[in-house]
């Protein structure tokens, strides 16, 4: 049986295109994956992303279990602060990347993929020698992200909390019951588009009135509420990573490009060892984009091969990109012959045709158009 989020009828009435996803019955669209995706580039999306896993860690451990736990350094975040970081096993190998949220120096909400939610839990449960409270609330909290350039106009006009003053990876807790009648509520300056915007966390029972306020101003503003096809266009222009395509257990974090959010220097934590012998290694590939040169729309598992038919590797996800009009990859590529640089040249396999493809470092859409 599958899941439902609070919206479900909301996203039924709207003429949603359902399906699975996680465990939950989701909107995929509603008047099209390139009108909502061009809304959130241009404008502005509203997207219920319930779906995900929200893990609690409290009590005068809980900063020390979250520091051991993830690659990032949790001793920099500040209250009202938040991360991107990875969890990683004692291999190196990526378990889940997810947001950590400092509310205070006791308490700190972690926010995982809605498919990894019970193990994640059961990872830390394992891993928690310093016996911090662990709680998942995931089913106690809606999440809506508000995403685009207009996005804080439209939250501007329906609170008092001053959203344009929120600096990215930062979030304010409204006082209990100034927000949407919440008790407890975040809003957050974070995302998965590559466009400004907002995450909001409210109470389950909150998450209709909110939907609807912000609905409602739609029509003169540009919005449009926006499904998970959209989501995944946008981030994949953005060149963010996907747990499951982009990363998961057989991967590790400088591969990726996400050693940036790797800090071997921050002191012990689990998969630390592994990974400073790995980064002192070469790198045998690397997370490249591509955008296709002409026609073909690369997709998950297209073979890539460099123009003398030599394989260099895979595409991990692949799509029509709405900004550039042309079809778009991330791709892991052999670090061979200067192929992994921007601006080399190489062959995506696409239904048995080889087409040219170029290499650009992401966001993908602000790159200049491949003719």
């Amino acid at each position: 049986m599958l899941k439902k989020t609070q919206l479900y009828d909301r996203h039924l009435s709207l003429g949603a295109h359902m399906s699975a996803f996680a465990g939950f019955d989701m909107p995929v669209r509603y008047q099209g994956i390139r009108a909502e995706h061009m809304a959130v580039r241009e404008a502005a999306g509203l997207f219920d992303v319930s779906h995900m896993g929200q893990i609690f860690v409290m009590g005068d451990e809980a900063g020390a279990l979250v520091q051991h736990l993830v690659t990032n350094d949790v001793s920099k975040l500040k209250d009202g602060q938040a991360l991107y970081t990875l969890m990683c096993n004692h291999d190196g190998g990526i378990l889940d990347d997810l947001l950590v949220y400092r509310l205070r120096d006791y308490a700190y909400m972690l926010v995982v993929n809605a498919a990894n939610t019970k193990e994640d839990l059961a990872w830390m449960q394992a891993n928690n020698e310093r016996e911090a409270m662990l709680h998942d609330t995931s089913e106690h909290i809606a999440l809506l992200a508000l995403q685009g350039p207009r996005s804080l106009d439209i939250m501007a006009r329906l609170t008092d909390i001053p959203v344009h003053d929120i600096p990215p990876y930062h979030f304010v807790r409204p006082a209990p019951g100034a927000f949407f009648g919440c008790e407890k509520a975040i809003v957050a300056r974070t995302g998965y588009t590559g466009e400004i915007g907002l995450e909001i966390y409210v109470e389950r029972e909150a998450a209709g009135r909110l939907w609807d306020a912000i609905m409602q101003v739609r029509t003169p503003l540009g919005l449009l509420p926006a499904g998970l096809g959209a989501r995944d266009t946008l981030r994949l222009e953005a060149g963010y990573c996907l747990y499951g395509n982009e990363i998961d257990q057989n991967t590790h974090p400088f591969e990726a490009r996400l050693g940036w959010i790797t800090k071997l220097n921050k002191g012990p934590f689990i998969g630390r060892d592994a990974l400073h012998a790995i980064e002192q290694q070469p790198r045998d590939r690397l997370l490249c984009g591509l955008i296709m040169n002409g026609r073909g729309i690369p997709r998950r598992s297209c073979r890539v091969f460099d123009t003398a038919g030599k394989p260099l590797g895979h595409v991990t996800s692949g799509t029509h990109s709405p900004v550039l009009r042309k079809g778009i990859a991330l791709a892991y590529i052999e670090r061979r012959d200067g192929l992994t640089r921007p601006g080399a040249q190489v062959m995506v396999d696409v239904r048995g045709r080889a087409h040219p493809a170029t290499v650009a470092r992401p966001p993908l859409h602000k790159q200049p158009k491949v003719q």
